[in-house]
């Protein structure tokens, strides 16, 4: 007996399970794709600034007759984000037509829900006309035995007449509702044939920002040797970087190691201690340092820009020369192109370790982050000095921009200790 009174228990609760199921499911997807073609349009709405933005430095690079290897560079971002606002569109009409088929199975099923309220009223109605006339109510009514019956006669014509009204409104209301969704099904597609169009747009674009692009590095594969010339003026200036920040941690390491193998005496003042330096090469780092750069560490992907506009023309890492084959090209950090007169902004708080001048590279800003380290560069007037106290977005200065090209590009890079990181790692994403 208790057996089989668990058993019943148990298909008791998965029929309540299942119906739980049947009931809020429907809801959860729902409200899934509400937010997944939400996202879907801000990711849409932010390539296509990024677009426009490009498109307005490509026009002024236009300006210029000689063809640069900035304008290929702007023209390779804007390809780019074409593509993947093409790519959106397409996830957001998949989207779409998953809405559509829920709207058409959505009107199938009321659809025969109202044909089974109407077969049943046609019913009720011809069993009134054959059963319910005026003549026969009254006869039925005063055929009862009693007052009480009569009455409860009564009352069922009432009650009948009641349940044929709801069931008249219930017809009323699922074809109302019919109608409804109909006019949110025509609205749906609407919407795909608008993004069908758009996406046949952008697909011609994208095919002409291609032949644009073909042109632009057949013109520049005629001036190699200014290419070569150019790209070994920047890596030896990058080099020359390197070795300067290389220097920079050198002198902080052993200036660290000096601070940790002093002592307070018992009067009060600072003497040198008879410990032997730990010859390890990393930073001895004070409470409030560790402090800062566990806290940097922690913000890894949500760094602000240090440009508020621009995008990466020059990815981190070795990658090959836009144009020149069997060449590659060394950075060790990203390359922001913006606008001119952009300001460059510190991505975190930190204190000025050094401000620095290289042909090539013009100013440097180098600010320190307990062990972490980021360099901004090609700037062209610097609003800070070293030792500066510095807080996250604060004004470093403006980006220098080339006066022959016009071209206005932020380098950056971020280093922790004597290991160069990938800063694409640590900003944050634009979309």
């Amino acid at each position: 007996m208790n057996l089989r009174l668990q058993n019943f228990r148990t298909t008791v609760i998965a029929i309540r399970l299942v119906l739980i199921i049947f009931v809020f499911f429907p809801f959860l997807v729902f409200s899934q794709s509400a937010k997944d073609k939400e996202k879907l349009q801000r990711t849409k709405k932010q390539l296509e600034e990024e677009i426009q933005y490009t498109t307005e430095l490509l026009e002024k690079t236009q300006k210029n007759k000689q063809t640069s290897l900035n304008k290929l560079q702007i023209l390779n971002r804007q390809i780019k984000s074409r593509e993947a606002l093409i790519d959106a569109i397409n996830r957001e009409l998949n989207q779409v037509e998953v809405e559509i088929k829920a709207e058409n199975f959505q009107i199938d099923k009321m659809s025969r829900d109202l044909q089974v309220l109407k077969n049943d009223y046609a019913r009720m109605i011809y069993h009134v006309y054959r059963t319910m006339n005026g003549h026969n109510k009254l006869m039925f009514i005063f055929s009862a035995k009693d007052f009480n019956q009569a009455y409860r006669r009564l009352k069922y014509y009432q009650q009948y007449a009641s349940f044929r009204r709801r069931q008249a409104e219930r017809i009323l209301s699922t074809q109302n509702a019919i109608n409804s969704k109909r006019r949110e099904l025509e609205t749906v597609k609407t919407e795909k044939l608008s993004l069908v169009q758009t996406q046949e747009n952008e697909k011609r674009k994208l095919d002409k920002e291609k032949l644009q692009k073909a042109k632009t590095v057949n013109e520049l594969s005629s001036k190699e040797k200014q290419l070569l010339t150019s790209l070994r003026t920047k890596q030896q200036a990058a080099r020359r970087l390197e070795t300067e920040i290389e220097k920079l941690i050198a002198e902080e390491i052993r200036a660290s190691e000096d601070r940790a193998r002093k002592t307070v005496g018992k009067d009060g003042k600072i003497k040198p201690s008879s410990r032997p330096s730990t010859g390890k090469a990393t930073l001895e780092l004070t409470p409030k340092e560790r402090e800062l750069s566990s806290s940097f560490a922690s913000n890894r992907g949500r760094l602000p820009w240090p440009c508020d506009r621009g995008f990466v023309s020059s990815t981190f890492g070795e990658h090959p020369h836009p144009v020149l084959e069997y060449v590659k090209v060394k950075n060790n950090g990203v390359d922001i192109m913006t606008e001119r007169g952009s300001l460059v902004k510190a991505v975190f708080n930190g204190r000025v370790s050094r401000v620095m001048s290289f042909p090539n590279l013009n100013k440097v800003v180098i600010i320190r982050h307990g062990e972490y380290l980021t360099v901004y560069s090609n700037l062209s007037d610097v609003t800070v000095r070293d030792g500066q106290e510095i807080t996250t977005k604060q004004t470093l200065g403006r980006v220098f921009t080339n006066p022959d090209e016009p071209k206005s590009e932020l380098h950056f890079e971020i280093w922790r200790g004597k290991i160069i990181q990938n800063p694409e790692d640590w900003l944050s994403g634009r979309y």
